[in-house]
């Protein structure tokens, strides 16, 4: 009896060195690693980049936001959230998942899953296209996540925050960016919906950027609060379809690129209650002819664009560059390029505004949608044709 029971616990210790023997391995084999493969190399003004494929997905890499040090999430313009765990490096992904949620997305034309940014207190806000009365409409939502014992990602605590008024008959010009300041306050950009008109119009949220709460109310200070003929939400309007919103922390100012018509794509700083333009006003021309559209392209009391891009390069994104790996870059905004395939660089100068530009991946021949910073500084990048990508100076891994 006690021979056996010696040999029951060699067995036991032999079987804890095996597993922890396979542990190490494959640790060993993690970081071991090849790394992603290269499928763009190029000069740019400050540095050697490479560009490594990660992934290809199924759809349209609308949007990306890191959940912890290893997981991004990911929205399909589609209707589908994604859940991309990474191995510790950052380079591979080891796991995908699709994270179920309680919603009903209008996937048609430009309408779906839109975007996802992480607020304060570990919400996720993302926004949407949602189905009323035949129409679309954009929505905004937030939500927290979990995980199980399993390692199995969830959804939990959803909470509808907005229903828009700006629906038409139209599936496009739906914007649609969130971003966050440093008082509390969040920022959703909504397109004029294909309907020029909405954008004089401030009884309706379309053709706007609107602030709100963390919890979707109305702040009491919003620039057309006390208007009763004005949606109290709005805090800047006259936009035709802002894809991209950025806050810059350092100068706490709000950014917006947006999509002009056949040329007057716009970078606008955003100012409380200002008009910017659309479409009395507009850099662009319409898409049948050589005919300007609006009535002149500045104008008194409208904001004029900080920058324009005439031939369009058709702005999918924005985002602030705020990390170390790319110092030089530290500052400066990058936008995905959709019609003219490329991350365009918007370099700032040392106040914080736009001294010139450099149009990175010229020649890749991907419509670069979403752009994001990884926890380690690197740059990732999600294109129209589902490739997910990661952007970083030769020699850093």
């Amino acid at each position: 009896m006690f021979i056996g029971l010696a040999n029951s616990k060699r067995l036991v210790l032999l079987g804890v060195l095996l597993v922890s023997l396979c542990i190490t391995v494959l640790v060993d084999a993690n970081e071991d690693l090849p790394a992603a493969p290269i499928v763009w190399q190029e000069n740019s003004q400050e540095y050697q980049l490479v560009l490594r494929e990660l992934e290809q997905l199924s759809g349209v890499i609308w949007a990306q936001s890191w959940l912890d040090e290893t997981n991004l999430l990911v929205t399909l313009r589609k209707g589908r959230l994604l859940c991309l765990t990474f191995d510790t490096n950052l380079e591979h992904i080891v796991r995908t998942q699709t994270i179920d949620l309680p919603i009903q997305v209008w996937s048609k034309g430009q309408a779906g899953l839109l975007d996802i940014v992480k607020g304060p207190k570990q919400w996720f806000y993302l926004t949407y296209v949602e189905a009323l009365k035949g129409q679309g409409v954009t929505s905004l939502a937030r939500t927290q996540f979990v995980v199980d014992e399993s390692d199995n990602i969830h959804q939990k605590n959803w909470e509808k925050l907005l229903t828009s008024d700006a629906s038409s008959g139209t599936n496009r010009h739906f914007g649609s960016r969130v971003a966050f300041d440093t008082q509390g306050h969040l920022y959703m950009s909504i397109g004029d919906r294909g309907v020029r008109s909405n954008g004089q119009d401030l009884s309706n949220q379309a053709a706007a950027i609107l602030r709100l709460s963390l919890d979707g109310g109305i702040p009491s200070n919003n620039p057309f609060v006390a208007q009763t003929k004005v949606n109290s939400a709005i805090f800047s309007y006259g936009h035709r379809n802002p894809q991209g919103l950025a806050f810059d922390l350092r100068f706490k100012r709000l950014w917006a690129i947006e999509h002009g018509p056949r040329g007057g794509d716009e970078l606008n700083l955003i100012q409380a209650g200002s008009n910017y333009g659309w479409p009395t006003t507009s850099h662009g021309k319409e898409y049948w002819g050589p005919v300007a559209v609006g009535e002149s392209e500045t104008a008194e009391g409208i904001e004029s664009p900080i920058k324009i891009y005439t031939p369009s390069i058709a702005p999918g994104s924005l985002m602030v560059y705020q990390s170390h790996v790319f110092e030089q870059w530290a500052g400066d905004l990058f936008s995905g390029a959709l019609k003219l395939q490329h991350l365009n660089r918007i370099v700032m100068d040392e106040q914080g505004f736009p001294i010139s530009e450099e149009r990175l991946l010229n020649g890749f021949g991907q419509r670069i949608r979403s752009v994001s910073t990884g926890p380690k500084g690197f740059i990732y990048i999600g294109t129209d044709s589902g490739g997910l990508y990661k952007l970083s100076p030769q020699g850093r891994l």
